[in-house]
């Protein structure tokens, strides 16, 4: 039910979705029910979000799609639906830009399947995720963390999240995405890592010098922790227990 809609308000409150993940062109994969495009004027540093639906083509190769063709890839409750998913993620990674981001929600198979596989909710779901566990009930269950080390050195994990915020684990048995507030699914966000960077073992690469202000103010913390401790060296730190 309308989750790109419902994780609308949380994404606002963290400023990195308006300033990193949706920037410039991006590709809405399965977006079609409850598109991001609807929100675009939320996000002024998007420039477009093309829709990618069943019309445009298979969502697990996006063989109409070229390398390195958009800043960033969303894709909301999308993913359980692909008969392999590590191929579709690396293939949605293949389409993005250095630097660009993977924006992803799937459904988290406790908080959504609630032990019932094929899934009581959804009967196009093949497959159910939970962010890691040794042992799952489900005979389809992929983990999260198992599935990003599959993309290899290429795939930086920026944020994986529970989205239980708004779960009441109290209820019984029921579709809790039919609530207005209920998400019951699990955040990716993952950048797509620079050949140089690859090669640096991770490591990003560092920029020049910054502008005079910024300079200063940035010595100044500096050279304010200095003065601290030159004004205190009589007394170790965390050593100072005189009656105040």
């Amino acid at each position: 039910m309308k989750e790109c809609s419902k994780s609308m308000h949380r994404r606002l409150g963290d400023s990195r979705f308006v300033r990193k993940y949706f920037v410039g062109h991006g590709l809405d994969i399965g977006g079609k029910p409850d598109p991001l495009a609807i929100y675009q004027e939320f996000f002024p540093l998007m420039n477009h979000v093309r829709t990618w639906d069943l019309e445009d083509g298979d969502a697990q190769f996006l063989e109409a799609v070229g390398d390195d063709t958009y800043e960033f890839v969303h894709s909301s409750h999308c993913l359980e639906h692909l008969h392999e998913p590590i191929e579709g993620l690396k293939n949605w990674l293949r389409v993005i830009k250095d630097d660009g981001y993977l924006i992803i929600t799937i459904p988290d198979e406790d908080l959504y399947e609630q032990g019932v596989f094929p899934s009581a909710f959804n009967l196009g779901h093949k497959w159910t995720f939970t962010l890691y566990k040794s042992a799952s009930w489900s005979e389809r269950s992929i983990n999260v963390l198992d599935m990003i080390r599959e993309l290899g050195s290429v795939a930086a994990v920026e944020k994986i999240e529970l989205l239980d915020a708004n779960y009441r684990y109290q209820l019984p048995c029921y579709d809790q995405t039919l609530t207005p507030v209920a998400e019951c699914g699990i955040e990716m966000i993952i950048r797509k890592r620079s050949q140089m960077e690859i090669e640096r073992k991770g490591l990003r690469v560092l920029h020049g010098q910054p502008d005079r202000e910024t300079k200063i103010h940035l010595n100044q913390y500096r050279d304010d922790l200095r003065t601290l401790k030159s004004s205190n060296s009589a007394h170790p730190p965390f050593s100072n227990d005189i009656d105040l």
